[in-house]
């Protein structure tokens, strides 16, 4: 039997934004009736990741877990945040075209400011961390521990964005 269930997650900008789907997850897994198998959680968007961490009681004055602000900058030291054209070859000059030729071209370049485009770091560090994580389902439960955690984790600070999240559940 297989499960599928999409989530729409809301992203802030200006910093990583680290949502908990945590509880959407084991929700997903008991609207799905299977009782052993697996989950995949996946983001279909190409700044966004989706990681399993403990879950950590104290918080950064931005609201991030202090793993988070420990992964953002350990991130930082490897893959430095684009703040200049000239920092990464990403996004060449085809690319911005090519998005200035889109119907929804302003979506992208709001006013056309191709600063918003500046986001290769975000591309980089969701390479790292991927885009999707396999869980266990035992019993019809998440089966990880009391302290794993499931995030969404987007990168791009260039805007806030709806972002979407796909849980598939497979299994008996």
């Amino acid at each position: 039997m297989v499960y599928k269930e999409q989530i729409m997650l809301q992203s802030h900008g200006n910093t990583p934004s680290y949502i908990n789907i945590t509880e959407k997850v084991k929700k997903a897994i008991q609207n799905s009736n299977i009782k052993n198998g697996i989950c995949i959680v996946i983001s279909p968007h190409t700044t966004c990741s989706v990681f399993f961490e403990e879950f950590v009681h104290d918080y950064n004055e931005a609201g991030d877990e202090f793993l988070q602000q420990d992964l953002n900058n350990v991130l930082a030291k490897i893959i430095p945040d684009q703040v200049s054209a000239d920092i990464y070859t990403y996004p060449g000059e085809k690319h911005y075209k090519a998005v200035e030729s889109w119907t929804n071209a302003a979506e992208y370049l709001p006013n056309g400011d191709r600063k918003a485009l500046w986001n290769c770091d975000a591309h980089l560090k969701a390479t790292l961390l991927g885009s999707s994580q396999t869980f266990d389902v035992d019993n019809y439960n998440l089966g990880v521990g009391t302290t794993g955690y499931i995030y969404f984790v987007d990168f791009d600070r260039t805007r806030s964005r709806t972002r979407k999240c796909k849980i598939i559940v497979i299994g008996e």
